[in-house]
């Protein structure tokens, strides 16, 4: 129920520190309150959720507050699916593959649509290379078992080179083409027609933020970036903790600011049916004996994410170790980076590296 008048924040009886944390929040205007719940004002305000009742009581008044408890008829039902009809979704979604397989199997299949998977590291370990590799992977034409999609990759770092993503996509068009001539198939040939290098690059759509304000902001808008671009099927974020590790003082406002950016990616996620990669760095955490590595942003971080897994270098090699997923087992794979992306070592190089 909208509104009936906008009134300036400051004609509202309310105690000074709250009307500051409610101006910080960027509410100034009652008509800003709209349509926002208890839930969702103690956060993005950082209020208790008593301070946020009160808030919208004295926003909206008796008469609309009582209106609201009552009239329930515009409330949005969720949609009610059986455990079968879930089960048909997943199965029928495309994973997006690395070029890896022994990554892609360790996931079932590759990267999963409707999840979000982040991938942590020490620097100089391939984060990069991967989710530019994944973003040209995406456009696997779907009589491949591709997503035959597009891809937007938000860049925090200035780490997204396009020489680098030229060289990828070039790779990329080249097996594709190898694969054609294997299956001398004109259906084949026609569905890869389409994929060339300038093809991939051109819907492969880089933001590119210096602050996380504009992180938040570019978040913010990709819904509706989504809704005008429906063939995305993937949306990287490189990374996802730079801009918030550095002056920020604030940790409490740090943390809700990050829950509600992890809870937007999900539902994207989910309601898109895409697939969100997330790029983390390592921080050293230190226990009772030693210290290790960890992802960055703390142990709250940790539900932000479906699947993860940690790249880490061991005897001079990379490896890649699945340690969070609701269906898949634990695993460590190997992978190396090379002229032409992400891509698997063989087994008689694995048995030689064992042996190393």
């Amino acid at each position: 129920t909208p509104l009936p008048m906008a009134h300036e924040l400051s004609a509202v009886p309310l105690p000074p520190g709250l009307r500051a944390a409610l101006i910080k929040a960027g509410f100034r205007s009652t008509s800003d309150f709209d349509g926002v719940s208890v839930i969702e004002l103690a956060r993005e305000a950082g209020i208790s959720h008593n301070d946020a009742l009160a808030v919208l009581k004295a926003v909206r008044g008796p008469q609309d507050r009582n209106q609201r408890s009552l009239d329930t008829s515009s409330v949005t039902k969720p949609p009610q699916k059986s455990a079968l009809d879930l089960l048909d979704e997943v199965k029928s979604m495309p994973h997006i593959i690395t070029f890896c397989s022994d990554l892609d199997n360790m996931l079932g299949g590759g990267i999963a649509m409707g999840e979000v998977t982040e991938f942590c590291g020490v620097p100089g370990i391939g984060k990069t290379q991967l989710g530019i590799q994944l973003a040209v992977d995406v456009h696997l034409p779907m009589i491949f078992g591709g997503a035959q999609g597009e891809a937007v990759y938000v860049d925090t770092e200035g780490s997204f080179m396009a020489e680098r993503a030229n060289d990828i996509a070039s790779a990329f068009v080249n097996h594709v083409q190898k694969m054609v001539k294997i299956r001398n198939d004109a259906v084949y040939t026609n569905a890869a027609s389409f994929l060339t290098t300038e093809h991939i690059l051109d819907t492969t759509y880089v933001y590119r933020v210096h602050d996380y304000c504009e992180q938040i902001a570019v978040i913010n808008r990709l819904s509706s970036f989504l809704d005008s671009h429906p063939r995305v099927k993937i949306v990287i974020i490189d990374s996802i903790a730079f801009l918030f590790r550095h002056g920020f003082e604030d940790y409490a406002m740090r943390s809700r600011i990050l829950n509600s950016l992890a809870q937007k990616l999900t539902q994207l996620a989910n309601e898109k049916g895409i697939a969100v990669v997330l790029i983390n760095q390592v921080t050293t955490k230190v226990g009772a004996n030693n210290g290790h590595l960890a992802p960055a942003l703390g142990e709250s971080w940790a539900h932000a994410c479906t699947n993860r897994i940690m790249l880490f270098w061991e005897a001079g090699h990379r490896y890649a170790r699945l340690v969070k997923s609701p269906s898949k087992k634990t695993d460590t794979v190997p992978y190396q980076v090379v002229a032409e992306g992400i891509r698997g070592i063989s087994k008689k190089r694995q048995r030689n590296v064992g042996q190393e």
